[in-house]
């Protein structure tokens, strides 16, 4: 099923509008869609669910791996959802009607991006917790682990939307976005298990979640104009 249409070219259309008008086309999609919504978190409860039983019931183990497990869930489910982000709209035409709009495209792109956050990031965000305690976490770590997903997802959609805009319209894409963007998923997922064994270890985890604000900040300014280019380019 088709996503709704949207009028990009009314010259008169204010940016702010523009954004609103992509982002509620995107949420409906995805509701008509809701089998490509679910698949990714269902990718999620399955990754993480199988490793605890693998591992066995070693409590001090699943302690300590159990936030990496979820992190690396995480990001593999983003990257499942990553293909259908500008893909049917390249389908259907409104990816070039996106570029000849008034409107930079940078400014829709960031629509896009929380979009898919929204519809893919905040669900798995959502049910982190409830993983979380298969692997004997406590209340703090658990709220910890959230928060700390809570700031990555924007940066690995804004980082995996790169990817999948250099990919468009390739046979084979999604594996050529897990090739390209998965080295520079490594700092994020880094510091946002960083901040759930510094709370485990009993010391602060400020620091941790500086850096992922200030990688938050940074891919949202970059990344829209990275997104715009890398489109560009696969559309030419």
């Amino acid at each position: 099923m088709s996503t709704p249409p949207i009028d990009l070219k009314h010259p008169e259309l204010p940016s702010g509008s523009v954004v609103l008008a992509v982002l509620h086309r995107d949420l409906i999609g995805s509701w008509r869609q809701l089998g490509d919504v679910l698949t990714p978190l269902f990718f999620f409860l399955m990754v993480a669910s199988l490793f605890p039983l693998a591992v066995g019931p070693e409590v001090a183990l699943l302690r300590r791996i159990g936030p990496g497990i979820v992190w690396v869930a995480a990001l593999l489910s983003i990257i499942l959802a990553l293909p259908r982000l500008f893909l049917q709209d390249y389908q259907e035409g409104v990816l070039e009607q996106m570029m000849l709009s008034p409107t930079a495209l940078w400014v829709m792109v960031h629509a896009k991006v929380w979009g898919l956050v929204v519809t893919t990031g905040l669900p798995l965000v959502a049910i982190s917790p409830l993983l979380a305690m298969q692997f004997g976490l406590d209340s703090t770590a658990l709220v910890v682990l959230a928060l700390s997903l809570l700031m990555g997802m924007p940066i690995m959609v804004y980082l995996g939307a790169v990817g999948a805009a250099l990919t468009l319209g390739l046979r084979g894409g999604g594996v050529l976005v897990a090739v390209l963007i998965l080295p520079l998923f490594v700092p994020v997922l880094v510091f946002g298990v960083g901040a759930v064994d510094a709370v485990a270890a009993g010391t602060s985890s400020s620091a941790h979640f500086s850096i992922l604000a200030a990688l938050m900040l940074v891919t949202s300014f970059f990344g829209p104009f990275a997104i715009q280019a890398a489109l560009t380019i696969s559309t030419e």
